[in-house]
């Protein structure tokens, strides 16, 4: 049973990461999640996937009635809810708004520019919530929005450079097998991205699935 549970596991947290292109969208996913986590051993097995204890959280506030079943709390959307169409009513005050606008006229797609940036008080003080609320405080914006989707992109690449390095560095296990192959589209994508370093951790990943399966 329990290869079982990682697999059911796995395909919530798939879904839950892909809820914006699913049919039906939180209606749709969360009639699956109520349905198909009953079993203590699927929960258990999320708790330990990257976001998995998030999603169990959504999990328990829908058993509990705490979320509605076409929603999902803002605090739990995944990919910080950039991938959401929750909507925010943030705004910038002029002087944040010129101050932003300055920020991205000069940001490159390092980690010293994201750091700097994320580091700025009206962003910093946005928590977990900084890149949907400045998107939306930008929506208006083509031309910052442009640029704010290269700040995300270069967000999401060293989180995913971060989560490829923790996995080679820890006991390789058949989960962290599986969880490498369910997470390949994000690796090949991203991981390119950081040269010939990000090339090597890529083959890696590959070599280390190869083996273990074969």
């Amino acid at each position: 049973m329990p290869q079982q549970a990682h697999i059911i596991a796995q395909r919530l947290l798939n879904l839950y990461r892909q809820e914006h292109v699913i049919e039906g969208g939180w209606v749709a996913v969360n009639k699956i999640f109520l349905a198909e986590s009953n079993d203590a051993q699927v929960i258990s097995e999320l708790e330990n996937m990257p976001t998995g204890k998030k999603l169990v959280a959504h999990i328990n506030n829908l058993r509990n009635k705490k979320t509605p079943m076409n929603t999902i709390d803002k605090d739990l959307l995944p990919y910080g809810g950039l991938m959401s169409g929750v909507e925010t009513s943030f705004s910038l005050t002029d002087a944040e708004f010129n101050e932003l606008k300055n920020a991205l006229d000069k940001f490159q797609p390092t980690l010293e520019s994201l750091n700097a940036l994320k580091n700025m008080p009206m962003i910093h003080k946005l928590g977990n919530d900084w890149a949907q609320d400045i998107k939306a405080a930008i929506v208006s914006k083509p031309d910052m929005l442009a640029k704010w989707a290269v700040v995300i992109q270069t967000d999401k690449a060293y989180r995913i450079w971060n989560s490829a390095r923790e996995l080679l560095s820890e006991t390789l296990t058949e989960r962290n097998r599986a969880q490498i192959q369910a997470d390949m589209p994000e690796y090949e994508t991203f991981l390119p991205m950081f040269g010939d370093s990000g090339k090597e951790m890529l083959k890696r990943l590959r070599t280390f699935m190869s083996s273990q399966s074969a």
